[in-house]
C-alpha cells in the first residue's frame, strides 16, 4: 500500500478522487506545504481547486510543519487525544505559516487531505438508519411563545416532547435546538421528562426582534441576556423549578444559572462545563468566524474536529451542518459569551448545590471543554458530581447519542428520583 503521507504524487491523486477535497478546494489557487519532522517537505499545487504533485509557490500556500511525534498521532487511523485536529495539534507543537485568510478560506480542504492521509478507520460505527415508513412523524413538536427580553420582544421557537419533569435544553453556540432530537425518541426519558428545546433568539427559527434596527449592530451575546432566557421561557410555560441541561455555551450557562438563580431550578446538567475557557484563538484566525470572503464551511469544519473520532460520521457531519447553516454573525457573537465574558473561578464556591443540583460532563475528545477544565470545576463546586465522557467529543448529544445515553441516564435518573428543593 502506497504511504500517502510520502508520496506526493499518490496524494494529488488520491485527492483528485475525493469528492469532499474537491468540493472544498474549488477556486483555490496556491496549495500546501507539510514539513513531518526532518523529511523532506510534501507539496501539493492546488489550481483552480484542482490538485497536483508540485511545488505550490508563495501565494494561496498553506504550511504546517513539526516534530514527527506529533504528526504521527494526527495521522493516525484513529488519531490520538488533542491530536484529532489542527487547531489543538498546533497548539501542541505544530506551526503555521499561512495569510490568515488563506488559511481560514481553505482549512475544509486541508483537513480533508489529512483525513484521506490517515485512510478510514474499520472500526468507525455507522448511524443506524431511522427504519421509520413514509409519512411517519418524529415526537417532537414545535410552536413560538412570544417573550420580553433585555427590553425587546422576541418569537422564540421551542420544540417539546414528554411528560414529567421539565428539561430544560440549551443549543451550543451558532447552532440551535435540533442538537437535542436524539433525546426526543427515547421512551426511556420522556416517560419521565418533558423535554423543551429551544432556539436563541437570532438562532434556528427564533427570530430577530422587530422593534429595533438589529441589522445595523454588531450581534454579541451577553451573560445577563442569555440568563433571562431560560428563566423568561420558564415563567411563559409555567414551569415550576425545571432542569436544566445545556452544551458548550449552554453548558456554561448551566453553572451560570446555578450560581444567578438556584431558587428557579432544580438541577442543571453542564455538558462541556468549565469555569473559564480561556480560549487563545488568534485574533487574525478568529477574523475568519465572521468575514466576507470566508464561508461558514470553514466553523462547520472547526467544529467536526471538536468531534469524537469513534462517533459515527453521518451524526457528526449533521452536527456541522447547523453551525454552516447559521445566520453568519451567530457564531462569533455567542463566542463573546463563550470565550471572554464567563468566568466563574473566583465565584464558583458560591454555588449551593443544597439548593441545585449540579452535574458536569465533559467528553474525552473536547479540547475546549476539557476533561481536566471539568474536573477543575468539579472540586470548586463542593457537591456537584463530574463525568469523564471516554469516547465523546464536544457535541456528545448529536455527535453519538448512543454512547451519551450510557452517561446521561443515571444524572437523570438521580433528578426523577430526588425530590425538588421548595423555591425560597
Amino acid at each position: 500500500m502506497v504511504d500517502l503521507t510520502k508520496d506526493a504524487s499518490a496524494l494529488a491523486e488520491a485527492l483528485n478522487s475525493d469528492a469532499e477535497f474537491m468540493l472544498a478546494a474549488r477556486f483555490w489557487d496556491g496549495g500546501f506545504r507539510l514539513s513531518i519532522g526532518d523529511r523532506a517537505p510534501l507539496e501539493i499545487r492546488v489550481t483552480q481547486g484542482a490538485p497536483s504533485a508540485a511545488s505550490a509557490g508563495a501565494e494561496g500556500l498553506i504550511a504546517i510543519s513539526g516534530p514527527e511525534e506529533i504528526w504521527r498521532g494526527l495521522l493516525e487511523t484513529r488519531p490520538e487525544r488533542f491530536l484529532n485536529d489542527l487547531g489543538p495539534a498546533m497548539a501542541l507543537g505544530l506551526e503555521l505559516e499561512s495569510a490568515p485568510l488563506v488559511f481560514t478560506q481553505y482549512y475544509p480542504a486541508l483537513m480533508r487531505a489529512i483525513e484521506v492521509m490517515r485512510g478510514e478507520d474499520p472500526t468507525q460505527r455507522r448511524a443506524e438508519p431511522s427504519g421509520r415508513p413514509v409519512g411517519a412523524h418524529d415526537a417532537a413538536t414545535g410552536r413560538y411563545v412570544h417573550l420580553d427580553l433585555g427590553g425587546d420582544r422576541y418569537r422564540v421557537y421551542y420544540e417539546e416532547a414528554g411528560q414529567g419533569v421539565p428539561l430544560l435544553l440549551q443549543h451550543t453556540a451558532g447552532a440551535h435546538g435540533a442538537q437535542w432530537r436524539h433525546l426526543f425518541e427515547r421512551p426511556e426519558i420522556t416517560d419521565r421528562f418533558r423535554l423543551i428545546a429551544y432556539d436563541l433568539p437570532y438562532h434556528g427559527k427564533s427570530l430577530p426582534p422587530t422593534g429595533r434596527r438589529w441589522w445595523a449592530e454588531p450581534y454579541q451575546l451577553n451573560g445577563d441576556f442569555l440568563r433571562s432566557v431560560p428563566v423568561a421561557l420558564a415563567d411563559a410555560l409555567g414551569l415550576e423549578r425545571p432542569a436544566f441541561m445545556g452544551c458548550s455555551v449552554g453548558g456554561l450557562l448551566a453553572l451560570d444559572l446555578a450560581l444567578h438563580h438556584p431558587e428557579r431550578f432544580r438541577a442543571v446538567i453542564s455538558v462541556e462545563g468549565v469555569l473559564r475557557v480561556e480560549d487563545d484563538v488568534d485574533d487574525e484566525i478568529l477574523a475568519g468566524f465572521w468575514h466576507p470572503q470566508v464561508s461558514n464551511e470553514f466553523k462547520g469544519r472547526l467544529m467536526h474536529g471538536l468531534t469524537s473520532p469513534t462517533a459515527p460520521e453521518a451524526y457528526r457531519r449533521e452536527t456541522i451542518q447547523t453551525y454552516m447553516a447559521g445566520w453568519p454573525p451567530c457564531f462569533l457573537g455567542d463566542l463573546h459569551y463563550y470565550a471572554e465574558e464567563f468566568d466563574l473561578r473566583e465565584r464558583a464556591g458560591e454555588i449551593d448545590t443544597s439548593k441545585v443540583a449540579v452535574h458536569i460532563l465533559n467528553g474525552e475528545y473536547d479540547w475546549t471543554g476539557s476533561c481536566e477544565k471539568g474536573e477543575a470545576a468539579h472540586r470548586a463546586i463542593r457537591g456537584s458530581t463530574w463525568t469523564r465522557m471516554e469516547g465523546l467529543g464536544h457535541f456528545p448529544m448529536s455527535e453519538d447519542p448512543e454512547a451519551f445515553l450510557r452517561y446521561l441516564t443515571p444524572l437523570l435518573d438521580r433528578i426523577a428520583e430526588a425530590e425538588p428543593v421548595a423555591a425560597e
